[in-house]
């Protein structure tokens, strides 16, 4: 029987990488939700824009974004756009936390390029009679969008978007080819420092695991409560 123990890797060094790995998935997870959201709205609202080019524009950013791995997104960010920058620029880069700043850019557009997608089903779920209201009452087109459609909309798409975000955790795990210090990094560390993979690995899947139903669990509540359907009842 192998020597299986947990006690070496809950305290000390081990668990001390454990827990700034797993801090930096989470923080990963919320920098990326805060600026993908955002984005994945203008992006929707290209993509719905009554204009031709921006609705070209948009649909070639979401097409362009999600028929790439997302691994080759993250060594594009890290080993690409780097050499585009003038030297004395690519030395400061380099010389921080480019990893962590490599990986966000990646995650930001993957993920934003989805939610669109969400957000953009949401939008036309709105009955239009909601848009040519608005107009009617004096509203511009942007106004009317942002202040009555969009509400609505997001509510919608609520539980795709946490949807979503159960995926953005799950691949904060990518960004350790780039070096970024994440869980799974922090564990190959630890694995290679103690020789107990069983052990640091099941910790790990033990903490995506969690995060992951927690997710889930705030996504079916989102479904139940906060849908217009689970609303009525």
């Amino acid at each position: 029987m192998p020597d299986l123990s947990f006690a070496p890797l809950l305290h000390g060094d081990y668990l001390a990488w454990l827990l700034a790995g797993l801090r930096l998935s989470l923080l990963l997870t919320g920098l990326t939700l805060l600026t993908a959201l955002p984005l994945a709205v203008v992006v929707a609202l290209m993509r719905i824009s009554p204009l031709r080019l921006p609705r070209l524009a948009g649909e070639a950013c979401v097409e362009a974004v999600r028929c790439v791995p997302l691994l080759v997104h993250m060594l594009f960010w890290y080993f690409g756009v780097p050499e585009l920058l003038p030297e004395g620029i690519k030395a400061t880069v380099y010389a921080g936390d480019i990893e962590v700043v490599s990986a966000w850019a990646a995650l930001t557009l993957y993920t934003a390029a989805y939610m669109s997608e969400d957000i953009r089903s949401g939008v036309r779920a709105v009955p239009p009679a909601q848009l040519s209201a608005a107009l009617a009452l004096g509203f511009s087109r942007l106004a009317a969008m942002r202040l009555v459609v969009l509400p609505q909309a997001l509510r919608i798409t609520l539980p795709p978007l946490l949807s979503q975000t159960l995926n953005l955790w799950k691949n904060t795990s990518i960004a350790t080819v780039i070096g970024t210090a994440e869980l799974m990094t922090e564990a190959q560390r630890v694995e290679s420092a103690t020789f107990r993979g069983f052990e640091t690995f099941a910790l790990v899947t033990v903490a995506y695991l969690s995060v992951s139903l927690l997710l889930t669990g705030l996504a079916q509540w989102a479904q139940a409560k906060l849908s217009p359907s689970g609303a009525r009842r």
